[in-house]
């Protein structure tokens, strides 16, 4: 089932997209951990509209819960209940409404991988490398479906996300060497 066709469908899902890509710059940018969430709920919800344009189901249905997520993670709400109950809707109803074969399966891995993460990890350096893993994974997802501004955000934001974490573990070596 096609919204228009094809060609007009990759040019409006990547035009949405590209306000994604504000929200997650904005998310980056901002020091406050609230707020940077707050962007990154607003991020989940225009992918979850450009999903719909590149007729990943799957795709929608990770970026729902994303929203969902990192909203309860911004209030300091989300349990390991809610988690494993983010991580059973993932691998229940993801299979069966993928018709993208690998490339659809990796929002559900994606979104399991952060979800894990964001309840378990607790220090800067580890959340960094989920994030960065996290971000690959997107990014190879929004090639496959045609979502070039997307994935050449995530590649951006990978590459920062290096940095920083090289950064951090020199800063760290030179705190211990003092």
């Amino acid at each position: 089932m096609d919204f228009l066709s094809l060609p007009i469908n990759i040019i409006i899902g990547n035009i949405i997209s590209f306000f994604a890509s504000i929200a997650l710059i904005l998310s980056c940018i901002v020091n406050d951990k609230r707020e940077a969430y707050k962007y990154q709920v607003i991020e989940a919800l225009i992918l979850t509209v450009s999903s719909a344009f590149f007729l990943s189901w799957t795709g929608i249905l990770t970026m729902l819960i994303a929203a969902a997520r990192n909203y309860l993670v911004m209030n300091e709400k989300l349990s390991s209940k809610l988690a494993i109950m983010f991580i059973i809707i993932t691998l229940i109803i993801c299979p069966i409404i993928n018709t993208m074969g690998l490339i659809g399966l990796l929002p559900m891995i994606g979104i399991i991988q952060l979800t894990i993460c964001n309840y378990y990890l607790k220090t800067i350096k580890w959340i960094k490398v989920a994030f960065i893993v996290n971000v690959l994974i997107y990014a190879i997802y929004f090639i496959g479906i045609y979502d070039i501004v997307s994935c050449l955000t995530q590649v951006i934001t990978a590459i920062i996300g290096f940095i920083s974490l090289f950064k951090l573990i020199k800063d760290e070596k030179e705190e211990r060497i003092v």
